[in-house]
């Protein structure tokens, strides 16, 4: 199961309380199993048992049985596209490539994409540790319903348009939108970045993240969303089971700054 998968049964369970009464996360799931290798198995942000039905461990034979509700069954079995050819092709790390070389490859049809960074050191504090806790270094996986080229490359990757990706990198990266931007704008909420902070954003993209992406005939929301509750991004919100309160956090400082000066927000 998934950490987002096992903390949701630890809390619907009763199966862990702790002291101050919040909710388990997935974050503490991943920590707390991290601790035990000799009893976990981890694959990203999959857990499973190190022994479950190994024979050979005197442990296991004893092992009570344990049945899993058919409906519970259903509910966390991903989607067999996802869980087979859209994942593996997707995250395949020999595919990946570095984010500043791939403009003429970028095709115009829709599809997936993922982002890596190539060192987590790269990232501010507490980003870089976060990202450590989570132990990977996947941290966006979006959606291209119409053109990767437009969208992945263009928005996300180059500044060109209003690319979600892009506006929180920046955010994390220290920059902030001009005051008062987006006053009089019909959208008050997609901030952007002067031009001279756009350069040094991608500067910065081009030199420290890879990427990847597989055209997607058709793409579909539900890929993406089950490739988010399976690796939590750090930098993806909607839709992430494990989305980060200082993103977001993050981002409503950066519209604040845009809207400053007007009337209503």
């Amino acid at each position: 199961m998934t950490t987002a998968e096992l903390a949701e049964r630890v809390n619907t369970g009763g199966l862990y309380k702790k002291r101050d009464g919040s909710p388990v996360t997935p974050f503490q799931i991943h920590g707390r199993t991290r601790k035990y290798p000799q009893l976990f198995s981890r694959a990203g942000s999959t857990i499973s048992l190190a022994r479950w039905g190994d024979s050979s461990n005197p442990a296991s034979i004893d092992e009570p049985s344990r049945t899993v509700p058919d409906t519970a069954v259903r509910s966390i079995t991903p989607s067999p596209a996802v869980a087979s050819d859209v994942q593996a092709s997707l995250l395949n790390d020999e595919a990946f490539r570095p984010a500043g070389s791939i403009d003429p490859e970028v095709p115009d049809r829709p599809g997936l994409y993922a982002i890596k960074v190539r060192d987590r050191a790269a990232l501010p504090q507490p980003f870089c540790n976060l990202l450590d806790s989570r132990d990977s270094d996947l941290i966006y996986v979006g959606i291209a319903s119409t053109s990767l080229r437009k969208r992945f490359l263009g928005q996300e990757l180059r500044a060109r348009g209003h690319g979600t990706f892009f506006r929180s990198i920046g955010a994390v990266l220290g920059f902030r939108p001009p005051s008062g931007s987006l006053v009089g704008m019909a959208n008050s909420r997609n901030y952007t970045f002067a031009a001279q902070d756009n350069g040094a954003i991608i500067d910065w993209i081009n030199a420290n993240l890879i990427v990847n992406w597989i055209e997607f005939a058709g793409a579909h929301a539900v890929e993406e969303s089950a490739l988010l509750r399976a690796h939590t991004p750090l930098l993806n919100l909607q839709g992430n089971p494990a989305a980060l309160p200082l993103l977001k956090a993050l981002r409503a400082e950066c519209v604040r700054i845009a809207n400053a000066g007007a009337t209503t927000v």
